[in-house]
């Protein structure tokens, strides 16, 4: 579906300056040299999905997000550009890259990214994104940008590829390139269900040092103390939101959904204490995803407006 088609709503009578909504102000000109701070980028894939077992779909899940975010009311000091989607070929591994190309030129332009998923393969295109954009220069390969992973998700996403890549394996992924690039593994999973992941996932996270929260015992309090002593090692921050991480009662529109599920308040004060606390530890927070959203399986749209309230509270968390 063409975005412009999809960026259409309500208008209000009220004050134009103030009563504006998202599909009023974002702007569709990919090659536009407007000072864009923040854009949108979609992965229409699910070929990582599919690849991993799960309910197939979530290739439309960015324009169901977009529908969702149309609109919202605009309330942030930002200015927004949707750059599209990367379409999902017959190869996973050419649609990461080229999603990952797509990132690392938004991140080049000094833009805030916001990726709009599809399956979980997202996270391995974000951070070859990212690590393009701030370590691809001769300085940067001698003294590399240190970057860290939070994932909201009730998997670990830890597997190995076998032989495979999925989306079940991104983070596993980035370990092995950490590995071979001798760079440092700095990864925190809050929402771990217990019942979603094997014994071997708990043990590949204890030997690449993942830190974790599982879902019962996600709250601010919790977080923070896990967080902080990451957060001051490092340079750039990569937020990643699994929609699998909430009750399905929530968010039924998904891969793999949850029966238990993580509080929706627990992560929009987990991504407002992010946001306030970036000069405190000295990073950046340079990116942020939402996945599998599965347009097949959602009803009433819940699991695409949870969506929507998400990367609205990142907005105005990230330009208040």
């Amino acid at each position: 579906m063409n975005n412009e088609f999809i960026w259409q709503g309500r208008i209000d009578d009220e004050d134009k300056a103030r009563g504006l909504r998202w599909h009023q102000v974002v702007n569709l000109e990919t090659n536009t040299t407007t000072d864009s701070h923040c854009c949108l980028l979609g992965l229409a894939c699910d070929l990582g999905v599919k690849e991993n077992k799960g309910r197939v779909g979530a290739k439309t899940g960015p324009s169901a997000i977009r529908s969702a975010l149309t609109n919202l009311p605009y309330q942030h000091n930002v200015s927004l550009l949707d750059k599209g989607d990367v379409v999902a070929n017959e190869c996973l591994d050419s649609c990461q890259q080229n999603y990952a190309t797509e990132v690392s030129k938004a991140l080049e332009q000094d833009c805030f990214v916001i990726g709009l998923g599809g399956g979980h393969e997202i996270a391995w295109g974000s951070y070859l994104g990212l690590q393009h954009a701030f370590n691809n220069s001769d300085v940067a390969q001698t003294n590399p940008k240190r970057i860290g992973i939070i994932n909201f998700d009730a998997h670990f996403d830890l597997r190995l590829p076998a032989p495979h890549a999925s989306s079940g394996t991104p983070f596993r992924q980035i370990h092995q390139h950490c590995t071979e690039h001798s760079l440092p593994f700095h990864y925190a999973c809050l929402g771990i269900a217990k019942t979603a992941n094997t014994l071997a996932l708990f043990d590949s996270a204890a030997i690449t040092g993942t830190r974790f929260l599982v879902d019962e015992d996600c709250s601010l309090d919790k977080a923070i103390p896990l967080l902080t002593p990451m957060l001051s090692e490092i340079d750039l921050l990569y937020v990643t939101i699994c929609l699998d991480a909430f009750s399905s009662a929530d968010a039924p529109g998904v891969s793999a959904p949850s029966t238990l599920g993580i509080e929706i308040p627990f992560v929009l004060q987990t991504l407002r204490w992010l946001a306030v606390n970036q000069d405190k530890l000295s990073y950046q927070w340079a990116l942020t995803d939402v996945a599998e959203m599965n347009p097949t399986y959602d009803i009433d749209q819940r699991t695409a407006k949870l969506a929507a309230r998400l990367l609205f509270e990142v907005v105005n968390a990230k330009f208040p």
